[in-house]
């Protein structure tokens, strides 16, 4: 029965209807909430001087990521994993119109290359461009709330700032995922917060690497918690260390 599953909801027609169902499902609750922003200035004046940026989120945020702007969003390319989940969440947000980029660096190390190469050039790419790029750098898999090299990588290269955000709701329903993936509930009261740009210039040494990989992580968790408690929700917190092996 699990292999039947799979093999439905794998399947291109049903991965068609159900991205349909949850790109009319996030239009709704986003018509349907309101909304308030914390330092919207942070992004907007880079997008009016047409500077890039890469815009930092975590996994269990990704539900209303698409409406993260106040106004029209600019040219985003959101990092999708190609992770078997990956293909249904491209599918629902190219409804709002972006264009991913795929792949995933969580196996580099071990020798099993997921695309993680030829997507960070891509993203090089689209930031070089004048255009913008969004990475969940605890995706695909966690630990929840932990950041990865990759964004790192990502920010020497490109020398793009990395933007972080966060939305909470009061209504929601927290799933019991690896990434506490939150369900924004209709008729809501919700919260967007953006941090200030980051910036990184290459270090010379591996301790000053870890020392910026704990600053994005710093500020992301924070304007996370700050959203949930803006809203009166429950603050959801890290897992783990940073670098500590895989938790839920």
């Amino acid at each position: 029965m699990k292999k039947l599953s799979r093999a439905a909801f794998e399947n291109p027609i049903v991965q068609g209807l159900l991205s349909r169902i949850g790109a009319t499902y996030i239009r709704f609750v986003h018509a349907t909430t309101r909304w308030n922003y914390v330092n919207r200035e942070a992004p907007a004046q880079r997008i009016s001087a047409g500077e890039p940026f890469v815009l930092a989120a975590w996994h269990g945020r990704i539900g209303m990521l698409v409406y993260t702007f106040e106004g029209p969003a600019p040219q985003m390319h959101p990092l999708i994993s190609d992770h078997r989940d990956g293909e249904l969440i491209t599918r629902t947000i190219e409804h709002f119109g972006y264009r991913t980029i795929r792949g995933s660096s969580n196996d580099e190390k071990k020798g099993k290359d997921k695309g993680g190469a030829r997507a960070l050039r891509q993203m090089v790419k689209a930031l070089r461009s004048g255009e913008y790029v969004c990475v969940t750098p605890d995706g695909p898999r966690g630990p929840r709330m932990r950041m990865k090299e990759g964004l790192l990588t990502l920010a020497y290269l490109s020398k793009a700032p990395i933007v972080p955000v966060a939305y909470s709701v009061k209504r929601r329903i927290v799933l019991n995922s690896w990434d506490r993936f939150i369900v924004p509930l209709p008729f809501n009261r919700g919260i967007i917060v953006w941090g200030d740009p980051m910036h990184f210039d290459r270090p010379d040494d591996e301790s000053s690497s870890t020392y910026h990989l704990r600053s994005m992580e710093d500020a992301l968790n924070a304007v996370t918690r700050q959203a949930d408690e803006a809203v009166g929700g429950e603050v959801i917190e890290p897992a783990g260390l940073l670098g500590s092996p895989k938790s839920a």
